[in-house]
């Protein structure tokens, strides 16, 4: 089956490029299964019987967990190569761990070749036209600091703000900010946190290393709102964007409508680094990596395999933009200072805030489950599976996730 595999270079420009200077072997272990060795650069994809001695990386697994792999849309822990290994559906092992990391890229490129491919088109447009959302800066104080903090609106009504994911920013919304059947009734704003997509660093920040935590998510969230003086708002958030959504309502509720959680939970989920013994590595931003690019394939694990192609690939250019060390120090906030276990979620007043959660099947960070678990901890007003979503549904599939999404509004606009 991995025959396929040979010709990537051929199919995939961008794979023929990095290659050349990525050049890797990496071991096929399958039990009873044939062991070989694909051959990747300089200039050619080769596959060779048996195990080479000098493997960079080693893939053990059944065969069963190729056959998964290989579908038109894999199940869940199948969608990628480091979904696979985030849930032991294979072993990886070699002589240096960090290469997985270090070519993860390319290898999910040369392995996607062992499935269906998707072909989709993005017609031409007949006229030049505007979308909805008008953007301009907002010079403000956050954390002891001048501010520019890029905001962007569309529609009228009641106030939606909307909070994007670590190490992103804003555009994620942007299916949301040109949907009629929100934008008639809602006044929607987003805004990009400080360092991160349109809003600049602050001044001395080359001598700073950017850490996020609950403290400072709450301070700018709330500095924002309040200098655009709204009243009564809902706050959406998506992944640290749902997580300060809980944050909010148990620090600000008063000041909220409502909370809307995507991909909420108490705490986020991720043991593929430590089962690679790579805690202290840090592949996401260190000066032998391209960070981006990292961030960007590592974010193929807990997205839909199901979602339209350039909406796919755009989100995960998002990722391939982000500052040197910013998806690090969100993730500081995900992982270890915003994580609302031992009793600090169960603060949450949902009568004065409630509280709606959606969360999309295929994430692996915060999976369904403990966005359940949340659920009846707090006593939210609704939750809900979204099926063959991923962890950003607002980007990665707006048409799909709109379907969830309306209904909640509706609810509270009627509550």
């Amino acid at each position: 089956m991995f025959e396929k595999l040979t010709s990537a270079h051929e199919i995939d420009p961008t794979v023929a490029w990095n290659m050349q200077f990525q050049a890797l072997k990496v071991g096929l272990d399958i039990d009873d299964g044939e062991v070989q060795t694909l051959n990747i650069g300089p200039k050619n994809i080769t596959l060779s019987n048996g195990l080479d001695e000098n493997c960079d990386l080693v893939f053990s697994s059944k065969q069963e967990a190729w056959e998964k792999f290989s579908s038109q849309n894999p199940p869940i822990g199948y969608q990628a190569l480091s979904a696979m290994g985030e849930m032991s559906n294979i072993e990886i092992s070699g002589t240096n761990k960090l290469d997985f990391f270090r070519h993860i890229m390319m290898l999910e490129k040369v392995f996607a070749q062992l499935r269906p491919s998707k072909v989709e088109e993005d017609p031409l447009v007949d006229q030049p036209f505007f979308e909805e959302p008008s953007g301009r800066y907002l010079n403000i104080n956050i954390w002891g600091q001048r501010q520019r903090i890029y905001i962007e609106e569309a529609g009228s009504g009641q106030p939606l703000l909307c909070l994007h994911t670590a190490g992103a920013d804003s555009r994620q919304y942007r299916g949301l900010m040109n949907d009629q059947d929100v934008i008639k009734n809602h006044r929607v704003i987003t805004f990009d946190l400080p360092a991160h997509g349109k809003s600049s660093p602050p001044a001395g920040y080359e001598k700073e290393q950017y850490l996020l935590t609950t403290d400072k998510y709450m301070e700018a969230v709330m500095a924002i709102a309040q200098a655009m003086k709204l009243e009564n708002p809902i706050v959406m958030g998506c992944s640290i964007g749902g997580r300060a959504v809980l944050h909010l309502a148990l620090k600000h509720g008063e000041f909220f409508k409502a909370g809307i959680g995507l991909q909420s939970a108490t705490h986020a989920e991720s043991t593929l680094n430590e089962k690679l013994g790579l805690i202290d590595d840090y592949p996401m931003h260190r000066p032998d990596m391209h960070g981006g690019e990292v961030s960007s394939a590592a974010m193929r694990q807990i997205m839909s395999p199901s979602s339209p192609s350039k909406d796919y690939w755009e989100t995960l250019w998002y990722y391939t933009q982000g500052g040197p060390g910013v998806f690090l120090g969100d993730l500081n906030y995900y992982f270890e200072d915003g994580d609302m276990r031992n009793g600090i979620a169960e603060q949450i007043d949902t009568e004065e805030c409630p509280i709606y959660l959606l969360t999309g099947e295929y994430d692996l960070s915060a999976p369904p489950k403990l966005t359940e678990e949340l659920s009846k901890l707090i006593n939210a007003q609704h939750f809900q599976v979204m099926k063959g979503l991923g962890h950003f549904p607002m980007s990665e599939n707006y048409a799909e996730f709109r379907n969830y999404l309306l209904p909640v509004l509706d609810k509270i606009e009627n509550n």
